[in-house]
């Protein structure tokens, strides 16, 4: 089935990427979007665009959409209705080409525990585990173990249990979970293996019977079982293993009679060497990037030209492998605040050096909110050894100029660049056993010349702008003055920098350092300080400066000259991590808590995040109730110490 327009059925950085494959092909791309998406990168880069008026879930104004604009095919991309068969059915019954396998195997991989039982039939070693969830099953699976939602997957409905008296709780949490995010709230339990790593390999199968797998990707540092860091090949696979796992993914493939693009997902045991069957995910993955850069393979192509009926056009001995290639997924979270997910309007986006691959769905003045999953874009590092590669993607994300929203940048970098990293030591538990640091603190060297290039940027800025005397250098007096100041803060530091215009154009600055300005842009500033030169980019929002260092960016507050009285916040309040509703409370006003008591849930991007006591004490205060919808900061309740003091 040949088709010339294209409808993507998803929004972000896997609609643009899609479109970029498209596009390559002659093919015209349509996008949908919602109103949160009205101003979306997806949006623009479309050749038109189509508005939904519900969700990215309402199949049938998706195929409205597609009928509206003549789209011949329809590309799911991943998440949303991408797995979901009575979707993929529509697509076909309309007469429309189905980018993805039949509805058929997407039903029969979608039930993780009908998929378990398929790979058992096919010889595929699976995990011990239970279809039944309760506490009897748990004693026979052994602690610990996890409890894992039958459908859907990216960590939503997973806990695990490390003892029998937390069962039921994380029972019911997961069960919450999946129904919130599949509308099936069936779960199973698996055995869990702490040293493991998460190995998947990828699969392409067209409709004339050919297979082919293109090896395997290592996902294994995760947080909240969701991944952030993906590299192809593993450091652990050797070639025997890979032909192996290779030849289980493939018989797997051929029992389900698969096409498309697909990727058989197994755990490996790190000290046994053993693998196991998870899943099939009858998608596209997130981090399908690093296979195209080490087997030269564009993966969104295939699945379009195995969608119009064409064959693969070659075998298994045709496969070959290149160099390293890993991928981070730079989300919109705080590591310091366990990866809770971070929201905002980013007033700078930019990257450029060392030359990596960006896939991303936003920009400069893109709004981040809770409606949608909060990943801003992967980067990806292709280079002649894994060493290499690794050093790239860190480069490019310490590079990467970005204001607005915090982010996961500096725990990615950090992360790449840990000896454990680079010596291949990546089990699931990395992140956990490694410690990364979370965040990258500034020396205090690197500060002050932050705040100096800042300091001299804004008064540049003040004089391009001055409205009187627009001819006098920056910094002309007409008589001997006092020096003039900034006061700027960086967290809990405040840092105040003096500077007095010099007859010769450059600067003197408090403990009688000079400063001499190279050059300066509207977006950038070339300066020199106790010998030290830099060019800093500038970008600012609102009271705030955001200044690029080598390694990263410095956010400092302009200070105001004179501070307006302000109001205190609560003693022992206990405030929202994150926008989200609130959907249980679990305590009342004058209730006795201990430190570490879940006093109540909140909902954000369909995960929830339990709000914990920090410290004994009773509950005086509660602001908010079940249902309530609460803002990024909002007090929720107040938790006094044990003597009850304020």
């Amino acid at each position: 089935m040949s088709f010339s327009t294209l409808l993507i059925a998803n929004r972000g950085e896997i609609a643009c990427r899609i479109m970029r494959s498209a596009s390559d092909m002659g093919i015209r791309s349509v996008a949908v979007y919602t109103d949160a998406d009205a101003d979306a990168l997806h949006v623009h880069q479309a050749d038109v665009a189509v508005r939904l008026p519900g969700t990215y879930l309402d199949a049938d104004e998706i195929l409205k959409a597609a009928e509206l604009t003549g789209a011949g095919a329809i590309h799911p991309g991943y998440g949303f209705l991408s797995e979901n068969a009575g979707f993929a059915t529509k697509v076909k019954a309309a007469g429309l080409a189905w980018v993805g396998p039949s509805p058929e195997a997407i039903t029969r991989m979608g039930d993780k525990i009908e998929a378990r039982q398929l790979a058992q039939d096919a010889g595929v070693p699976v995990l011990p585990g239970s279809d039944d969830a309760d506490a009897a099953a748990a004693d026979t699976v052994g602690y610990p173990l996890l409890v894992k939602a039958a459908a859907g997957g990216g960590g939503k409905g997973m806990r695990v249990v490390e003892s029998p008296d937390k069962l039921e709780e994380s029972l019911e949490a997961a069960q919450r979970e999946a129904k919130s995010g599949f509308g099936d709230d069936r779960v199973f339990l698996e055995r869990y293996v702490p040293r493991a790593r998460h190995i998947e390999i990828q699969i392409l199968g067209d409709a004339h019977g050919n297979a082919v797998h293109l090896g395997e990707r290592e996902c294994s540092i995760q947080r909240r079982h969701q991944k952030i860091i993906e590299e192809s090949p593993s450091p652990r696979i050797d070639e025997e293993l890979r032909a192996r796992m290779g030849e289980a993914a493939l018989s797997l493939a051929s029992v389900l009679g698969y096409e498309s693009a697909g990727t058989c997902e197994f755990l490996f045991d790190d000290q046994s060497g053993e693998f196991f069957f998870l899943e099939v995910n009858t998608r596209l993955q997130v981090e399908h990037p690093v296979t195209e850069c080490v087997t030269g393979i564009d993966l969104v192509r295939e699945q379009l030209r195995i969608a119009a009926g064409e064959e693969l056009g070659y075998d298994q001995e045709a496969i070959s492998f290149e160099g390293f290639a890993i991928e981070a997924r730079l989300y919109a979270e705080d590591p310091a605040n366990d990866f809770l997910p971070a929201t905002g309007t980013l007033f700078a986006f930019e990257y450029g050096f060392p030359d990596v691959r960006w896939d991303t769905g936003v920009a400069e003045g893109s709004v981040v909110g809770t409606d949608f999953d909060p990943m801003l874009a992967k980067v990806i590092a292709h280079a002649p050894t894994r060493r290499e590669a690794a050093g790239r993607l860190a480069l490019a994300l310490e590079n990467l100029h970005i204001g607005g929203v915090t982010t996961n940048r500096d725990f990615l970098a950090t992360t790449l660049r840990r000896p454990e990293f680079l010596d291949g030591d990546t089990t699931t538990d990395f992140i956990q056993r490694v410690k990364p640091d979370r965040s990258r603190p500034h020396s205090a060297a690197e500060l002050r010349q932050a705040a100096v290039a800042a300091t001299l940027w804004l008064q540049g800025e003040n004089r391009r702008n001055a409205g009187a005397l627009g001819m006098a250098p920056s910094g002309w007096r007409n008589a001997v003055m006092p020096p003039e100041k900034l006061v700027l803060q960086h967290g809990e530091a405040e840092i105040t920098v003096r500077y007095q215009s010099q007859r010769d154009g450059t600067f003197r600055l408090d403990e009688d350092q000079t400063a001499t300005i190279y050059g300066r842009s509207e977006y950038a500033i070339d300066l020199e300080v106790g010998g030290i030169r830099a060019e800093s980019e500038i970008s600012t929002q609102d009271a705030k400066i955001l200044v690029s260092i080598p390694g990263g960016d410095i956010e400092f507050v302009v200070l105001p000259r004179f501070v307006l009285p302000g109001t205190e916040a609560s003693v022992g309040g206990l405030t929202a991590p994150m926008p989200g509703k609130v959907i249980e409370v679990r305590v009342s006003e004058g209730d006795t808590v201990q430190a570490g008591d879940t006093l109540l849930l909140l909902e954000a991007m369909k995960m929830e995040h339990p709000i914990q006591a920090p410290q004994d004490g009773k509950v005086t205060e509660l602001r908010v109730a079940t249902g309530d919808q609460v803002e990024n900061g909002a007090l929720l309740l107040v938790v006094d110490d044990p003597e009850g003091n304020e």
